[in-house]
């Protein structure tokens, strides 16, 4: 067991508090609006913006911005790659717990 705990190998862009939350969420569904994910995580508006970006700038999450009814609109969602990382993620940590 020793031999396999390597905590060095987590993602940095994922392990991080708010942006491990949009992965986790943003697993479980097809896509999510930008106040969505703000209900979910408790996230400030910069704040969660600043989040999205690093994991969009990552090729974890795509972001479509449109308007609807003259409003800005903004949708998240996992990129096949972000699927991928996510997965790597859990299964590192799986390992990490002897699993």
């Amino acid at each position: 067991m020793a031999d396999k705990f390597d905590a060095s190998g987590l993602d940095d862009v994922i392990h991080g508090k708010l942006r491990l939350g949009l992965m986790a969420y943003l697993s479980s569904v097809e896509s999510a609006s930008f106040n969505e994910l703000k209900d979910k995580t408790g996230a400030s508006d910069g704040n969660l913006s600043v989040h999205l970006r690093k994991l969009e700038d990552a090729g974890y999450v795509g972001i479509e911005k449109q308007f609807v009814d003259r409003k800005p609109h903004t949708r998240a969602s996992l990129t096949p790659a972000g699927r991928k990382a996510w997965q790597a993620y859990l299964d590192h940590i799986r390992t990490l717990l002897g699993e």
